[in-house]
């Protein structure tokens, strides 16, 4: 087993993430399928699936992404929890504005200084979101919270037990497709398709996921069914993202939108969900 956490006190992500599936659990849950063998998620962020398929007893992990400080993040996480502790503690006395900004542009050499300041920015910064310039450089301003919990003790606690087992690399999606094998699950959550040209935010890094990523994550996609992968992803509903998965089960999602900087145009809006299997295997 992944761990020996108790079916009342599983984990919850551990960063905030733009377009986090933690408030569509719910939703997704009738769609996820009802066994496989080992899991891997390529497009890691926040890890709501992972963290909510622990309940059905994930044997095998890879969780990857390729945010190269986002996995040492993870890995510190399940690696080295009490020291990373620790360096949070020290963030959340220190936090003000002026602090804010001087970590922002700080360059950490060591990993667990990497990791704490990112979840440190992560719970400070703007609705969460991370986002880098073309230099890769983290640019996200501050929120305005007035006490943000930037050191949450037992749910790291039970975030780093639960990824014991996890292999947690930096890898592009493209890598699944050498160990995607018959009966295992894939859960592709890819930078969204843009709904409109306002909405046109495709990537948190300074890699951009444009058309020919998106064509290009398709024919994975195509591969790992024709393999008896079972495979499952989350994307924007546009006629681009219908067209493209039009030989598989799309399935209409109603989610919140909530990264626009204008609270009034936050709200419901249609996400798709397109599987690779039957609904016959649904749980």
């Amino acid at each position: 087993m992944l761990s020996e956490i108790s079916k009342h006190n599983f984990p919850r992500p551990f960063l905030k993430w733009a377009g986090g599936k933690s408030r569509l659990i719910q939703q997704y849950f009738n769609y996820f399928p009802i066994d496989f063998k080992n899991y891997y998620e390529p497009f890691l962020g926040g890890g709501a699936v992972f963290f909510h398929l622990l309940h059905h007893k994930i044997s095998k992990a890879i969780l990857t992404d390729i945010n190269a400080e986002l996995i040492t993040t993870y890995r510190c996480v399940r690696d080295n929890v009490e020291e990373l502790i620790n360096l949070l503690k020290e963030h959340e006395i220190q936090h003000s504005k002026d602090y804010y900004y001087r970590m922002r542009t700080t360059i950490e050499s060591n990993e667990l200084k990497k990791a704490a300041r990112l979840i440190y920015l992560n719970k400070t910064c703007f609705n969460g979101l991370y986002r880098e310039n073309s230099k890769g450089e983290f640019n996200v301003p501050i929120g305005r919270y007035k006490k943000p919990n930037i050191c949450d003790l037992s749910n790291l606690r039970l975030a780093s037990t639960a990824l014991q087992s996890a292999e947690i690399e930096v890898r592009s999606f493209e890598e699944v497709l050498n160990y995607g094998k018959n009966k295992d699950f894939v859960y592709f959550d890819p930078p969204y398709y843009p709904v409109s040209s306002t909405s046109n935010f495709t990537s948190y890094s300074r890699y951009a996921f444009d058309e020919n990523e998106q064509c290009r994550l398709r024919d994975v996609f195509v591969e790992l069914a024709e393999r008896g992968v079972k495979v499952m992803l989350s994307n924007s509903d546009t006629s681009f993202i219908r067209n493209l998965y039009k030989d598989f089960h799309i399935y209409t999602i109603s989610a919140g939108r909530a990264i626009n900087s204008n609270a009034k145009k936050r709200g419901k809006i249609n996400e798709l969900l397109v599987t690779s299997y039957f609904i016959k295997d649904y749980c």
